[in-house]
């Protein structure tokens, strides 16, 4: 019984890669163009919720290369291939007002001893449009990280990785008290040692991230649910090479 079940949760898997994947034809990878309804993306994923309805705008906003075309099936299939995930996003069509832009490639907080060019971007974001939202959850390395613009402001942005807080920007807001979400800080007291001899810090988890997003905007997971009016296409093109992880230059 457990074999079979083993089997068929194999299968399933298989075929939901095999539909969202991008097709492979004359050498080129090519991408579905017929307009569909919204895919769900979340886990192990960054992205951002752009409170706007021109996916055009966004897109030329970003400064991304060789955009084409391309649904949403497509297109959430290419930044989780293993291979189009490293370089690639995927802008979507608006969705209840909100434009997606989905990616492991978008910058994210790497650490203190490196440029941030998440925050960086997210401010160039901010000078057009009235709102912009950050999120990335990715427990193989423990990074997690939330943001908020509105009307050009950090209203929020914070992020934690294995070596510790890497932005707390503004106040903990309402919606992240209500999750749990307060100061990430240290379980009891401060000076409390955990068995290898560090601090102990209290980690969010991705459940977080997206229950949270759920509140700021859309949950990305339930978006296949969504009910929307009409069928669209967004674009998959490559991040450019300046949002690539660089370290800070040392000086004197």
């Amino acid at each position: 019984m457990i074999l079979t079940i083993a089997i068929m949760v194999a299968l399933t898997v298989a075929v939901a890669a095999y539909v969202l994947a991008p097709r492979m034809a004359e050498g080129r990878v090519t991408y579905g163009q017929m307009p569909d309804p919204p895919a769900g993306f979340g886990y192990k994923m960054a992205w951002l919720a752009v409170r706007s309805r021109d996916t055009e705008a966004v897109l030329d906003e970003l400064g991304l290369v060789a955009a084409e075309p391309c649904n949403w099936q497509s297109g959430i299939g290419a930044v989780y291939d293993d291979h189009l995930g490293n370089d690639h996003v995927f802008v979507s069509p608006p969705v209840n007002g909100w434009t997606f832009v989905v990616g492991l490639a978008l910058p994210y907080p790497v650490g203190r001893a490196f440029v941030d060019k998440g925050l960086a971007l997210l401010d160039r974001l901010g000078q057009r449009f009235v709102e912009v939202q950050y999120f990335f959850a990715y427990p193989p390395i423990d990074v997690f990280a939330w943001a908020r613009l509105l009307e050009g402001r950090v209203v929020r942005a914070f992020a934690i990785t294995d070596s510790g807080v890497v932005w707390n920007r503004g106040r903990t807001t309402r919606e992240e008290r209500a999750l749990g979400l307060k100061l990430f800080d240290f379980r009891g007291v401060r000076g409390r040692k955990g068995d290898a001899g560090g601090e102990i810090i209290l980690y969010p988890t991705e459940e977080h991230v997206l229950r949270l997003a759920g509140r700021w905007s859309l949950d990305p997971t339930k978006l296949d649910g969504i009910d929307t009016p009409t069928l669209g296409l967004g674009y998959i093109a490559l991040a450019p090479a300046s949002w690539r992880p660089e370290r800070l230059r040392k000086t004197g």
